[in-house]
This record gives C-alpha cells, structure tokens and sequence, in this order.
C-alpha cells in the first residue's frame, strides 16, 4: 500500500445513506442525496455517482493540469462517466469512462500520451486502480 504524507482532509457526512443528505464540515457541500430513477429511486436529486464523477473529472484535469509540459489546456475538457451496475461476482460494481478533447494537443497521439500519463499519476486512477475497469481516451 502506498504511504503519504497527509497535506489534506476532506471530511463529509452522510445521513440517511442514498436517500438522504451529505454535507461537509466546512458547510461548503450540504444538500439532499437520492437514487436515481434508473436504478429504482425518484431522481431528481444529486447522487453518489454524480459526486464520483464530478471529483473524478476535477482531480483528472488538475493531474493533467501538472503533467501537460507546454501543451495548452485552453478550451480542453475532461468527461467522466462513471456506471454502475450489478457485478459478475455479486453485488454491485462502477466502471468509468474518461474521455478527454485537448484541441491544443499537436496531435490525437500526442493527447492520448498525456491523457495516460495523467491516469497514471491521477490520485483517483491510483485509487480505484485494479479494483475497477477505468478506460481513458483522448477525443
């Protein structure tokens, strides 16, 4: 397991599990959770996956923010998808999607080496690493 030097803590809590509320401890985030329709909930709320996602893309554009070496962020986009479903060992699972457009890229190769550089040094990619199917590509 990888040791760290703890330079930060964010701290949330939850009550009433996926149909109930989560907010931090700086109040920044403090509102209701619910499932989604598609999976037998009534929606209309925000839910785990979309807060997975939402810190995934963030955290995967910082990454790739450190790592691009020149190449020009400028009108670059990084699109998370994160799925859920049952899984073939029991249970429920995620898999995600990572698709990155960086216009300013010299070429599609050129982007696809620092969308995978990215996923590789991304504190999330190391995260769910093996645990989870992960697929990134640049657009």
């Amino acid at each position: 397991m990888e040791k760290i030097n703890i330079s930060y803590t964010a701290t949330a809590i939850n009550t009433g599990g996926r149909r109930g509320h989560v907010r931090t401890d700086d109040g920044m985030l403090d509102f209701d959770v619910a499932m989604p329709k598609e999976i037998g909930g009534p929606g209309g709320k925000t839910n785990p996956e979309q807060l997975f996602a939402a810190g995934y893309a963030t955290c995967f554009g910082g990454t790739l923010a450190a790592i691009a070496q020149g190449v020009s962020l400028m009108d670059s986009e990084i699109t998370v998808k994160v799925h859920t479903g049952e899984s073939d060992k029991g249970g429920y699972a995620l898999a995600v999607d990572i698709a990155v457009s960086i216009p300013k890229a010299s070429s599609k190769s050129e982007a696809q080496e620092l969308v995978e550089a990215a996923h590789a040094q991304c504190m999330y990619s190391k995260a769910v690493k093996g645990n989870i199917e992960v697929r990134v590509k640049a657009v």
